[in-house]
């Protein structure tokens, strides 16, 4: 899959979790900071993303993944399809 594909999909899912426009999402933003996502919505974010892509996110290889860009390469090397 490719790495446009996987941004695309995790716009969605945060746009979807965040109540954000996906169309506003960029690769440099900060969940926290840029979105506005407090603490118990990341793992909710984390449980989407792993259903949606079927994988697994431990906690030790998601954590500093603090942007979508970060969060599609976690994916992508998770998902290499």
């Amino acid at each position: 899959m490719k790495k446009e594909d996987i941004e695309n999909r995790i716009k969605k899912i945060i746009a979807h979790q965040l109540s954000v426009d996906a169309s506003t999402l960029a690769e440099h933003q900060s969940l926290s900071s840029d979105l506005g996502a407090e603490s118990l919505d990341i793992p909710d974010i984390i449980m989407a993303l792993e259903e949606e892509f079927n994988i697994e996110l431990p906690d030790d290889e998601i954590d500093g993944a603090t942007t979508l860009g970060k969060i599609a390469n976690r994916v992508s090397d998770k998902n290499p399809e």
